[in-house]
């Protein structure tokens, strides 16, 4: 198949809504203040490769326990809503877990803060809906933006501020509500066909 910008761009939004790396920015400060420093090429680079790998064999993972991509993708849609009502009610679903200094850049930074659960299940339940390459590209160039985000998370949090920061949860927030919504509708039907 050949390269379709719209469906990149909406893998790339969904991701990105998904990830919530902006979001994430109050976290990844108080990571940095935590640690004194963190590895942004590591972090995104192993994040990366987490979630390509999983777009690979996470369905080969699925057959093995007789799970197929749709009902994957529907209890996917469930973990998005979750998120996205964290998102938009500003509640707190999903407990972080404490991390050691010498870890930060791998864990809890690029698993499971950027390629976590929410996001390798979107990655899988997209696999059920647009093509390979399309994902893979989306999922390139959210790394790159993850990578610029962690580089400038200090200047971004004084340019936009807290109130901004919280404005952008809620916005994606709702898209990502929607999306799950639509991944809900298209995978069900699937399964009673």
């Amino acid at each position: 198949m050949q390269l379709n910008f719209k469906e990149i761009f909406t893998v790339f939004m969904v991701l990105f809504a998904v990830i919530d790396i902006v979001g994430s920015i109050p976290i990844i400060i108080d990571l940095r203040k935590k640690v004194g420093h963190i590895q942004s090429e590591k972090a995104s680079i192993i994040a990366g490769v987490i979630m390509i790998i999983f777009l690979f064999l996470g369905k080969s993972i699925l057959n093995l326990i007789g799970i197929d991509v749709s009902s994957f993708a529907v209890a996917g849609s469930f973990i998005l809503f979750f998120i996205a009502l964290e998102m938009i009610l500003g509640i707190t679903l999903y407990k972080q877990e404490e991390t050691s200094p010498i870890t930060a850049s791998v864990f809890p930074l690029a698993f499971p803060l950027i390629a976590g659960p929410g996001s390798l299940t979107t990655i899988l339940s997209l696999r059920a809906e647009y093509d390979l390459k399309n994902i893979i590209i989306a999922i390139i160039l959210n790394v790159i933006v993850i990578f610029i985000v962690l580089k400038t998370s200090a200047k971004i949090e004084r340019l936009i501020g807290q109130n901004g920061i919280n404005i952008i949860r809620k916005v994606f927030g709702v898209i990502l509500l929607a999306i799950a919504v639509k991944l809900f509708a298209h995978n069900i039907k699937i399964l009673f066909i």
